[in-house]
C-alpha cells in the first residue's frame, strides 16, 4: 500500500471527525458534564415578565434607593424609612449560579428598616438577591447580582 497526499488527508479528517464525535458523546451522556436550565418553569416565568418589571419600576416610587453591603454578621440591605416591619410582608431568594443546591428563600421580616442575610448562610462568590414584598398594597420587587 502506497502513502500519498489524498490517504493521508482523508486519514487525518477521520481522525478529527471521530475526536468530535467522541467529545459530543462524551459531554452529552456524561452526569458530570450535566448542565441544568437556570429555572425549571422557563416559558411560565417568561410570560410573567411585565409583571417583573411593572414592580421593579415601583422601586423608584420610593424616598431612597435600596443599599447592600458587607458587614462582619453578612449581607446587611437597607430599606428606605417608609419600608418597616408593621406594613411590609414579602419574600426574600438567594440564587447561586455556580451551585443550585445553594439557593434558598425565607420570608422578608423585618425589625427595623434593615434586613441582615447571615454570613452562615452566604459562601464567597457570586449571588443574586431577589427580594419580593408588598406595602400598602403595592408591590416591589428588587434584584441585584452581589458579590460576597
Amino acid at each position: 500500500m502506497k502513502w500519498n497526499w489524498g490517504k493521508g488527508i482523508v486519514l487525518g479528517m477521520l481522525g478529527f471527525m471521530s475526536f468530535i464525535l467522541y467529545l459530543v458523546i462524551t459531554m452529552s451522556t456524561d452526569k458530570k458534564y450535566s448542565h441544568d436550565l437556570v429555572t425549571e418553569e422557563y416559558y411560565a416565568k417568561e410570560m410573567a415578565y411585565q409583571n417583573e418589571i411593572d414592580n421593579e419600576s415601583n422601586l423608584k416610587t420610593l424616598s431612597q434607593p435600596i443599599k447592600g453591603k458587607k458587614t462582619t454578621e453578612g449581607w446587611l440591605i437597607s430599606f428606605p424609612e417608609e419600608i418597616n416591619e408593621t406594613n411590609t410582608k414579602g419574600k426574600v431568594f438567594l440564587y447561586r449560579p455556580s451551585n443550585q443546591k445553594l439557593d434558598f428563600d425565607f420570608p422578608l421580616l423585618l425589625n427595623t428598616s434593615n434586613l441582615l442575610i447571615p454570613d452562615n448562610r452566604l459562601l464567597d462568590g457570586r449571588w443574586n438577591i431577589t427580594i419580593e414584598w408588598e406595602t400598602n398594597n403595592e408591590t416591589y420587587l428588587y434584584k441585584k447580582a452581589i458579590t460576597y
